[in-house]
């Protein structure tokens, strides 16, 4: 055997005990390993009343051979949940997580979602999921179109106006406020204020006046806040945009795009 064979065969003698070893010393820390394992992982509530606080407790147990550490438990907005056994659980040994959802400011149906995460090599992260369907009584509903507005180019110095549709699609009459300093709010050529109320199943359309900033030009951004007595959505915003130009960047502009434009 020449010299480049032998160091060959060598090489791949190395290697092959390198993996064989590597594989033996593998197989017992897998064997070892936690394994989270839920009795359920979902919970339906079915129809529950608004502002209801209803709870459920998820168990689980360690069914694998290693000690089982639970990192962190955590939830979708609108419900909380918490471990109310010990962050280490040895083979065998069960756990809860107990979780609460309050329903006020819900309507219809509601999927809210639970993590755990844990040292699980399998399932590091477990998701949990409870529903109900939140019954309401006769109430008004608002619903606003668009939730967002760009208005494009603007002159500075001139005001922009906002349309926005505001519908009561709810059984009761709607009532909103808005407080924006410097905002005018037409409903038609009337000025109107506040608290304003909407007739159920009826519709307006708001005009907003944004109001000139001095000195600011450029990418101007604004929100409408909008407060009602819709149970389900108390508080609503509507964000407006614009931008701003100097009468001298507007000039500047029709002599760069003008032609193209066809405008002269």
């Amino acid at each position: 055997m020449d010299g480049g064979k032998a160091v060959g065969m060598v090489i791949f003698v190395l290697l092959l005990a390198w993996m064989t070893t590597g594989l033996a010393h593998s197989a017992p820390v897998q064997a070892g390993a936690p394994k989270v394992e839920f009795k359920e992982t979902s919970r339906d509530f079915g129809r529950i009343k608004q502002g209801e606080v209803v709870s459920h407790e998820f168990t689980f147990r360690n069914s694998g051979k290693g000690i089982l550490v639970v990192k962190n438990v955590s939830t979708s907005c609108g419900c909380t949940a918490a471990l109310v056994s010990q962050k280490e659980l040895s083979p065998g040994q069960e756990g809860k997580i107990k979780v609460s959802f309050d329903s006020r400011g819900y309507a219809g149906k509601v999927i809210k979602y639970i993590y755990l995460e844990s040292n699980d090599p399998s399932r590091p992260r477990q998701e949990l999921t409870i529903t109900a369907e939140v019954e309401t009584g006769p109430a008004p509903r608002i619903e606003l179109e668009p939730y967002n507005l760009d208005l494009g180019l603007a002159l500075e110095g001139e005001a922009s106006e906002a349309v926005i549709k505001v519908k009561n699609s709810g059984q009761l009459e709607l009532v909103f406020d808005i407080d924006n300093p410097g905002f005018t709010f037409m409903v038609g050529n009337k000025v109107i204020g506040f608290p304003y109320k909407v007739p159920a199943g009826k519709e307006i359309m708001l005009r907003a006046l944004v109001p000139v900033r001095e000195g600011r030009t450029g990418t101007q951004r604004e929100y409408v806040l909008i407060k009602s007595n819709d149970p389900a959505r108390p508080s609503l915003s509507v964000f407006i945009s614009r931008y701003v130009v100097t009468r001298e960047e507007l000039r500047r502009l029709f002599e760069k795009y003008g032609k193209e434009l066809g405008i002269k």
